[in-house]
């Protein structure tokens, strides 16, 4: 019997519009009042998680920045990280900075960035739909060395490269760094915006570097340990690479038919893709059934 799921957020439980469905959000809720654990588990930050996670009713724990952080709702307090160090963040910035590449550095809260653009301008759009006290964090700054050099709180979750091509050259440099993880993206993000009456794609490609022990599964491993709850009763659906090592340590690791195809390789099953209800087609057969 499985206790506990795991899922990613975007391109899993989202649609592509950024949404959760009516049946995935039934699903998730009927889960948690059968007495399953329901974990998000993304690499967005604490408050825009906590803020899906109280859309469907799973309020406990969630684990945030791809696994740098686990986070207690209840006590509203992080009971796990794998933080970036400040120094490690401005010797990548360094590094950006030289090649000329557009990078944002997460934190637990907010999002730091020179422009809106990539997955800084989906956020942005996002925040249109939201009240003040459930929008994301986007401090925008033409210098981000100097406001990490100054900022005081040490909560860095991860860093995103985004490009309208792959930067392979900046890849080797980066892996060159010790003590962090580079993840291997090999493909292309592709989110949709409404403005008004009409919709608008945004691609590119990406990366994202967290630190060295920062992944899904070494927190989701913290987690279950905590709830007494074996690997073996876990169940993991997610749609990229910052997901294989959950997918590939739960008892069940679920892909998306949206996700790639080396991805789906990952997995034991491919359920449906992100817009046609394919976390709750898992739920309801493995856990509500």
């Amino acid at each position: 019997m499985y206790k506990l799921v795991a899922i990613d957020l975007d391109g899993t439980l989202l649609d592509s519009y950024g949404q959760i469905s009516e049946n995935n959000k039934n699903a998730v809720k009927d889960a948690v009042n059968k007495g399953t654990k329901v974990v998000i588990a993304s690499g967005r930050g604490v408050m825009s998680v906590k803020n899906f996670a109280n859309e469907i009713g799973a309020n406990e724990y969630a684990v945030c920045g791809n696994g740098a952080v686990v986070y207690d709702f209840k006590q509203e307090s992080i009971i796990y990280d794998k933080f970036l160090s400040q120094k490690k963040v401005l010797q990548l910035i360094k590094i950006c900075e030289e090649n000329s590449i557009y990078y944002s550095i997460y934190t637990q809260n907010s999002i730091i960035a020179k422009t809106l653009n990539y997955n800084v301008l989906f956020y942005h759009q996002e925040n249109a739909s939201k009240p003040d006290g459930k929008k994301t964090n986007i401090c925008i700054t033409e210098d981000i060395y100097q406001y990490v050099l100054n900022r005081k709180e040490t909560d860095y979750t991860k860093i995103t490269i985004c490009d309208d091509i792959i930067f392979n050259s900046i890849i080797k440099k980066l892996r060159e760094v010790k003590g962090i993880d580079v993840l291997d993206v090999g493909h292309m993000s592709r989110k949709l915006m409404k403005l008004g009456t009409e919709i608008h794609s945004i691609e590119y490609f990406y990366t994202e570097i967290t630190n060295e022990n920062a992944n899904k599964w070494n927190a989701l491993e913290f987690l279950i340990q905590k709830l007494g709850i074996e690997k073996e009763e876990v169940i993991a659906i997610g749609d990229n690479v910052n997901d294989q090592t959950m997918l590939e340590n739960a008892g069940l690791g679920v892909a998306m038919a949206n996700s790639a195809p080396y991805i789906q390789q990952m997995a034991n099953i491919v359920t449906e893709s992100n817009n046609e209800d394919g976390v709750a087609k898992v739920i309801e057969k493995y856990i509500l059934e």
